[in-house]
Parts: structure tokens; sequence; C-alpha cells
């Protein structure tokens, strides 16, 4: 007996029926949301992104705002975490300042976000990917690779009729919405997931690749943004169909390895695979101000805070990093990164916090800031972190007094034991 797959050369997204060519509508339940695709039932690499998925999750526990723009930030001196697509239709985006997306939607509701919430929210989903192949790669909270090969016999469905279940389940079971991208390669399954967005589904095959690329502008290309971008359009190149016709050496000479990426990726080349190691690269967390400071001991206080949380999210994920990383933005908008490795990994406060203060220092020269931010980077398991000092006492100290607190707060709750620093006292005093 034939299979859905060998029969028809679509299926309908909602009732998953077999359609035959040329259908607008599906042929059961009436739904214009049809797949077809030459190359749909051989493709088996996707990129699943959850839609606006802050405020998605924030609507699924609050159904009043289902029709409402929402926005998810700060306070008016904040930036916008993410936004719904009502929000974003009145001209709200991701990372713009708070006052600019309530002068551009004045009516929307503006949540702070809860990223406890959305970190369980997003592990339910990992959960559910894992279901459908090991080969998971996650980028981020919200979105991962996957790849499908091979997993037509567990699911009895080549990939693309395996994805489509899948973001069904992801809005019966978790009550939020996807979006997916399948094609060849990465870099085009992460162009395709964003096509129809939201609950999109699209294709991209390597037959239609070059065609498909020709027309859309370089900031497509991963790697380029807007200062690479102004670079290019200073040398007159604009469109992919432009690098398409150029060649790798020259490329290279201009722009060096970032010249090869432009080559292989314009022509829908990309060999990087599945790498279920290929989690976060970085632990961070940042506030913006009420009112700028510039004050060093000020700003301690707020590093504190912050040292305190990237050093929790380690231990629940259990995981450890040796460069840490202090970020500022001053008044003006101009962002600083400094960073420093240690000897050894950590998932203290304690560390990343002193080592945070050390980098301050340098930048505390009387200018404003309107943000600070503290996290680390060159993840690695725990075995190795945070051996005993043995020239600091103090610090060996410091650390079992951490412990001690990290056990009370995880009993009782994060306001249960606070440091002196977190109360503004401290600092070079």
């Amino acid at each position: 007996m034939q299979t859905d797959a060998q029969q028809f050369p679509g299926f309908c997204r909602d009732c998953l029926t077999g359609q035959p060519a040329g259908m607008r509508r599906c042929r059961a339940c009436g739904s214009p949301r049809l797949l077809y695709h030459a190359e749909l039932y051989q493709l088996t690499l996707a990129h699943i992104d959850c839609d606006a998925f802050y405020a998605s999750v924030e609507k699924r526990d609050n159904p009043e705002l289902a029709d409402k723009p929402v926005i998810i930030g700060g306070g008016k001196r904040g930036v916008v975490s993410t936004c719904c697509y009502i929000a974003r239709i009145h001209g709200v985006r991701s990372a713009m300042p708070m006052f600019k997306a309530l002068e551009a939607c004045p009516q929307a509701i503006v949540i702070k976000p809860d990223m406890e919430k959305y970190v369980r929210v997003g592990r339910q989903v990992r959960m559910l990917m894992q279901e459908l192949t090991p080969l998971v790669q996650p980028l981020s909270i919200d979105e991962a690779f996957l790849e499908l090969k091979g997993t037509e016999r567990l699911h009895h469905d080549p990939p693309a009729r395996t994805l489509a279940k899948f973001a069904r389940r992801i809005e019966t079971e978790i009550g939020i919405t996807i979006s997916v991208g399948l094609s060849y390669c990465k870099f085009l399954a992460k162009v395709a997931s964003d096509l129809q967005k939201p609950r999109g589904f699209s294709v991209i095959g390597a037959a239609e690749a070059l065609d498909f690329l020709k027309e859309r502008p370089v900031t497509m290309i991963w790697g380029v943004g807007k200062a690479f971008a102004t670079t290019l359009e200073r040398d007159g190149i604009r469109s992919i169909g432009q690098l398409q016709t150029m060649e790798e050496t020259d490329l290279m000479k201009r722009y060096g390895t970032m010249g090869q990426r432009l080559y292989r990726l314009s022509r829908g080349q990309d060999e990087r695979t599945v790498d279920i190691n290929g989690e976060a690269k970085s632990v961070s967390s940042e506030t913006t101000f009420n009112d700028d400071l510039c004050d060093y001991d000020d700003l301690v206080t707020h590093l504190r805070r912050l040292s305190e949380q990237v050093a929790h999210r380690l231990r629940k994920a259990d995981i450890a990093g040796q460069t840490v990383v202090l970020k500022l933005k001053t008044a003006d908008f101009k962002s600083r990164t400094r960073n420093r490795r240690l000897d050894s990994p950590t998932r203290l406060a304690d560390r990343i916090f002193r080592t945070g203060m050390q980098l301050l220092d340098k930048e505390t020269d009387g200018t404003k800031f309107r943000l600070i931010g503290i996290g680390v980077s060159d993840l690695s398991n725990p075995d190795l972190a945070d051996p005993p000092d043995l020239v600091d006492a103090q610090a060996t100290r410091r650390a079992a007094a951490e412990a001690a607190m990290n056990t009370l707060r995880d009993k009782f709750g994060k306001a249960t034991v606070e440091t002196g620093y977190t109360f503004g006292k401290g600092g070079r005093k």
C-alpha cells in the first residue's frame, strides 16, 4: 500500500491529509494551509523557531491579552526584549528603546520578562524536539536545528510530515506556535523558518537555491551586520546575486575569511552539520538603569546582583565558564565590552563579580552609563571549576559562604540572604 508521501505531492498542515497537485484548499478539512514542494520528501534538515516566544507564553497564560499588543521588556529606559506580532504591525521591534516602542504603540501592554518561566517552557519544547531525533542543536532558548535523516522508520513518515505533526503538537500541548524551515543546509533552513512567520512552514530546495538567493539583500547572509553591510554597499554590493558573479579569490582578497563565507553562502553552499554540542556559547545577565549612572559604587551594586544571577543560571545548567565578559552601554548608546580569561572555569558569583569589578574599575572615568551586564563564555562542564585557592584563603572562605547562601536561597527563596554589595555597600570602600 502506498503512503501519502508516495501517492500525493503535498499535504495539509492542519489535518495532514495528502493532497493532489493543484489543490488550493484541503480536500478533507478545507484549510488553505497546503504544503507543496518538488523536494518536500527528500529534505531532512530543519530550523525550528518559536514565534514571538516570550510574548506568546504570556498570552497563553493570560487569554485576555490574545488580541492586544504585548511588549516584553523593562521600564521606559529599557529596551524591547520581544513583542507580539500585533505590536510589530505598529512598528515595534526587538532591541528598540522602550520609549520609542511606546511612541509607536502607546496602547501596548508592557510585561517584565519572567526568564524562569520562559526557560521552563523552552525546556518543554526541547524535550519534544528530542523525541523526534537525537540530533538537536539548540541556538537559544526558543530555536534549534534538527537533523531528521533516518527517522522515517521511527515516525512512519518523511521528515516534512513529522515536522508538521510536531508543530501541531506544540500548539496543542504547550499552547504556543512555531515556524519551521526545511532545507538541505543550515543557512537556508534558518532563512526558510523566517519567511512566513507566525505558524510558518517554508521549504527551500537545492535546485532553487541560486535563484531564491539572487534577489535577496546581502544582509540575509549570516554574519553580515549593519556595519559590514555598509562596507559592502560602499563597494557597490547590495544583493546576493552580485556576490554570485564574483570569484572566491577576489572576495577573500577584499574581505578575508568573511569573503569566503560570502562566496559560499551566496551560492547556498553550507557544509555545517547539526552539532548536538552546539549549546549556547555564553551565559549573561544585564540591566538598564532608570537614570544614567557614573559612580563606581553605584555600578558595583548592580554588578553583584547580576553576577549572582549568572552564577545561578550556570548552576542550574550544570556548566561553568572561563572568560568573564563585562558589558557597558553609555548614555549615547555606545557599547563597551571588556573580558578577562580566568586560570580555571568558574560558576561562583564571587569570582565573576570580583573579575567584573576589576574590569569596571578601568571604565569609571566619569562616563555615564545606561546599562551594565556581566557574563561568562568559554563554557565547559563544571568538573574542573573553582579549585581551592591556595594563595587567597579568603577566596576559599567566600566560596564556602556562597555555597551556604545558595542552599538557603534554594530552600527559602532568592531574597533570603543578601550581601552588603547588593545594598550598595562596598565597592572601592
